[in-house]
């Protein structure tokens, strides 16, 4: 099925007030229902290449295999659907190709990406995340984050040595613990989650979350505005306080609205959004 006309996108890129570039990289398909992000790291710009393999490949992977697949059909033997998998393994693949390249060009050494990348399907959002790039759903005025960092900080909050407002100060906060195309292989952490009328989603890099609260993000995220203006006056928040890395946003919305007509049925109403392949 297409999602045009139902899937609202929005993105928003900026290299902060410090550093001289950008390594984040961004890529959506609003008719696929695909929303990808990634935050890359390296020298000599090998992080900015990373990420624009990382997006690249997992895009061309879903926009090859999504449609022959029943996407909200549940796998017996893993216990997700097949979406999960084939973000699964399409960010595999992605691993995959950035280490190789790592390898074979001696100035490439060592670089990686972090990826939180999301699929629509049905009434359904299936999620895959390596890193500290960070997925977040805003739900009746409530922001809550859906996946879990994959670093150094958020181990140490975990077995007690910091509180979580104590590593909002930490030295280390910069420290991942799983990135794409560090090694040749990695785990992928996938999540599965429904999805209502007028959620709200957000994808972003470390540049947005290192600069404001979570507090602070609800109460842009939640205001009555277009996408548009609420991912400008995210990236300027950041900014404001410091800006100390790239800033990168996604803002995604299902709705019912329609260029077409404001009486077009809701998308989750629509018998075809819920028919499955024959």
């Amino acid at each position: 099925m297409s999602y045009q006309g139902y899937l609202r996108i929005v993105h928003r890129s900026d290299p902060g007030l410090v550093r001289d570039h950008n390594e984040d990289y961004l890529g959506s398909d609003a008719a696929l229902g695909v929303l990808i992000l990634a935050d890359g790291m390296g020298g000599y710009q090998a992080g900015e290449i990373a990420s624009e393999i990382a997006v690249t490949q997992i895009m061309q992977e879903i926009k090859a295999k999504a449609q022959s697949l029943v996407l909200g059909e549940m796998d017996n033997k893993s216990n997700y659907r097949h979406a999960s998998l084939l973000l699964q393994q399409a960010t595999l693949k992605a691993n995959q190709a950035i280490y190789q390249s790592a390898q074979a060009q001696p100035e490439f050494y060592g670089m990686g990406t972090t990826i939180v990348a999301a699929l629509f399907y049905d009434n359904c959002l299936s999620i895959v995340h390596v890193g500290d790039s960070r997925l977040y759903r805003l739900r009746d005025n409530q922001l809550q984050q859906l996946t879990k960092d994959h670093s150094v900080l958020q181990e140490l909050v975990d077995h007690g040595f910091y509180t979580p407002e104590q590593a909002r100060h930490s030295p280390n906060k910069n420290l991942v613990t799983r990135a794409l195309g560090v090694n040749m292989d990695v785990k992928v952490d996938l999540t599965e989650v429904q999805v209502q009328f007028d959620d709200l989603f957000l994808l972003c890099s470390d540049g947005l979350n290192d600069m404001l609260e979570d507090r602070h993000i609800e109460q842009i995220t939640a205001q009555p505005h277009s996408l548009e203006k609420i991912a400008d006056a995210l990236i300027e928040a950041a900014n404001a306080k410091g800006g100390e890395d790239n800033i990168s946003v996604i803002l995604a919305q299902m709705t019912a609205d329609s260029q077409h007509s404001k009486r077009r049925t809701p998308w989750w109403k629509n018998g075809w959004f819920w028919r499955k392949r024959s």
